[in-house]
């Protein structure tokens, strides 16, 4: 038998695990985006590797989501929320209503109900936000 090494390098399925995503997101939704790298010459069983550093280069710069700037304690409304995040806030009132396949509610119920609006202390957008996956529309055409 040949001894050959290793392939250096990462598998879709680990490039997956590493950032916290399904595998069938890379494969069928990040690893099509035109920016994503070639693989690497060599693979590891059946499955093509690429460079991490280059894989984590495309990720940062079409996937991640950017880290929101709120203060922590001032209470904001679905439409602050929306002009600082981007999410819009029809999508806050509809995630509230859906669950994570853990059970666990898509955004979390408002701190202040008092006003005529609901509204949500900085800290808590942030972790709600910090939760969210992120597909940022670069569209090619």
């Amino acid at each position: 038998m040949v001894d050959r090494p290793t392939p250096t390098g990462e598998t879709l399925r680990e490039i997956a695990a590493r950032h916290g995503r399904a595998y069938n997101t890379l494969r069928t939704v990040w690893s099509r985006h035109p920016d994503w790298p070639d693989p690497l010459p060599d693979k590891r069983g059946r499955s093509y590797v690429y460079d991490p550093a280059t894989v984590d280069e495309v990720i940062a710069k079409h996937f991640a989501r950017d880290t929101v700037k709120l203060e922590p304690r001032r209470l904001y409304t679905a439409r602050q929320i929306a002009e600082a995040t981007g999410i819009s806030a029809a999508t806050i009132r509809a995630d509230q209503a859906k669950t994570r396949a853990d059970g666990t509610p898509r955004w979390p119920a408002p701190d202040d109900t008092s006003g005529p609006a609901n509204r949500w202390l900085g800290e808590t957008v942030s972790n709600a936000v910090s939760k969210r996956r992120n597909y940022i529309n670069t569209r090619h055409d």
